[in-house]
């Protein structure tokens, strides 16, 4: 169980700061260790399938089918998690993940068709552990008001993308230099004691959200609409790490040279991390919907070109462009979570916002697959392109719904399901009548959060400057 702790709003917010907050390298290391293996797994279906079945479109299925299950899991591994808590629910995921990619990898090496390992792939991806979004709760929990949560939430993005440096390289060498099927079994084997690791840390948890005692309904992350518009801006990230992916792969085999693909991809996510990195040691004066929305126009031009490359260099120069328009939009997506959605909700949140990308990804293999496939890669780049200005095209129809809940609203529905919080509604606001049955005065702990922290959230999740929200 966690509270959030009290930051200096006059320090600059840092990333030596953020991780001096009491508890923070309990959870982050291990958190990290239980990652990981999440950067290895398409790209060791992809490899392990593609040399069973010889082609990249069978590959592609297989790895769509593993997203997509993910996808479809992931929020309901939220809901359970907001309500039982992270160790309940990470213990048997890891376990079933280990042992159905085991499987996964066992069918793929004894010939298996297409169809049988597209069902093997089910529970694969359905098992995937959300730790990412399990790590982004614990720092909400802790820095709920604080000007560090935008840090956090950029230091969130830095760790995922050194896994997709890590991973990637990891995995390839491992499946074109050892074995077909190591990257799959060193991706079971890592995800089995990081994600132990991980849920032996219960010290920093976030509160659990049983349902109230009142017998009220808890809502759903879904019903607010202004999660609704990120998942669609993350479907498009989710194609572009998806098309180039596969492409990348395929671009190195047209090129000659298969181990490049996994330096190829790491150049592409060196280019996301190190945009977190500047992301995070920046104080913004922009809001995070203008951010969000400037990001993305750099990602859509950016991912527009990578069909043009001819050549290691200039593709490795745009893999590196595009990455660096990535982390924006990802880290402003995933600190904007905060102010569109509860507490009680925030982690079911996030696992929509990773399965948005997972079913991006998938989508976007099967079909750059298809395409590389029938006419090479330099058609399986042309998803990410298509994709991306789809989803700004949604994005810039759609960003009015982008507008932040009243801070007070947010406040006392992060307090249901605790105390007496849980059990009562917070004080209606000035001017408007109670519900029915409720008192007109408040109990201490159902009072109105203080003006003060109120207008922390109204500055974009506690920035140190003045932030209007556009």
């Amino acid at each position: 169980m966690t509270s959030a702790v009290t930051t200096d709003t006059s320090a600059r917010p840092g990333y030596g700061q953020l991780l001096r907050t009491p508890g923070a390298l309990g959870f982050v290391l291990p958190g990290f260790a239980a990652r990981l293996p999440f950067g290895m797994l398409t790209i060791s279906i992809l490899l392990l399938v593609q040399h069973t079945t010889g082609s990249y479109g069978s590959a592609g299925i297989v790895a769509a089918v593993t997203g997509i299950s993910m996808a479809l899991s992931a929020p309901l591994m939220g809901i359970f998690t907001d309500r039982f808590g992270q160790s309940a629910v990470l213990v048997p995921v890891v376990l079933a993940h280990s042992a159905a990619v085991s499987g996964l990898a066992a069918l793929a090496l004894a010939g298996a068709p297409v169809w049988a390992l597209a069902l093997a792939a089910v529970p694969t991806g359905a098992s995937v552990p959300q730790v990412g979004p399990m790590v982004r709760a614990r720092w909400a929990a802790r820095l709920e008001g604080s000007p560090l949560l935008p840090t956090a939430a950029a230091f969130e993005s830095v760790t995922d993308e050194f896994t997709f440096v890590v991973g990637p390289v990891l995995a390839t060498a491992l499946c074109t230099g050892v074995h077909p099927a190591a990257g799959l079994v060193t991706e079971a084997t890592l995800t089995l004691l990081g994600g132990l690791l991980f849920a032996a840390r219960r010290a920093s948890q976030p509160t659990t959200h049983a349902p109230s005692a009142t017998g009220e309904k808890r809502a759903f992350a879904l019903s607010h609409p202004g999660l609704r518009v990120l998942i669609f801006a993350f479907l498009g990230i989710g194609a572009v790490f998806g098309g180039m992916q596969v492409s990348l792969a395929a671009f190195s085999n047209e090129m000659g040279n298969p181990g490049a693909n996994g330096l190829l991809y790491g150049v592409f996510a060196a280019g996301n991390m190190i945009a977190g990195i500047a992301m995070g040691a920046v104080a913004w004066k922009i809001g995070p919907r203008r951010r969000l929305i400037l990001g993305y126009v750099g990602l859509t031009a950016a991912a527009s070109v990578l069909w043009a490359a001819h050549s290691m260099v200039l593709l490795g120069a745009l893999g590196l462009v595009v990455g660096l328009f990535i982390a924006p939009a990802l880290i402003t997506g995933y600190t904007m979570v905060e102010q569109l959605v509860p507490a009680n909700a925030r982690t079911e949140a996030f696992t929509w916002l990773t399965g948005s990308i997972a079913f991006g990804q998938a989508v976007a293999v099967i079909l750059a697959g298809r395409l590389t496939d029938a006419h090479g890669s330099s058609y399986g780049f042309m998803v990410p392109m298509a994709a991306t200005a789809l989803a700004l095209t949604a994005l810039l129809a759609l960003r009015a719904k982008l507008a932040p809940q009243a801070p007070s609203r947010i406040v006392n529905a992060s307090a249901a399901g605790t105390g007496a919080a849980g059990r009562a509604e917070a004080a209606p606001h000035a001017g408007t009548a109670p519900r029915a049955g409720a008192t007109a005065s408040a109990t201490p702990s159902e009072a109105p959060a203080p003006a003060s922290r109120n207008r922390v959230n109204e500055r974009g999740m506690g920035h140190r400057v003045p932030v209007t929200v556009d």
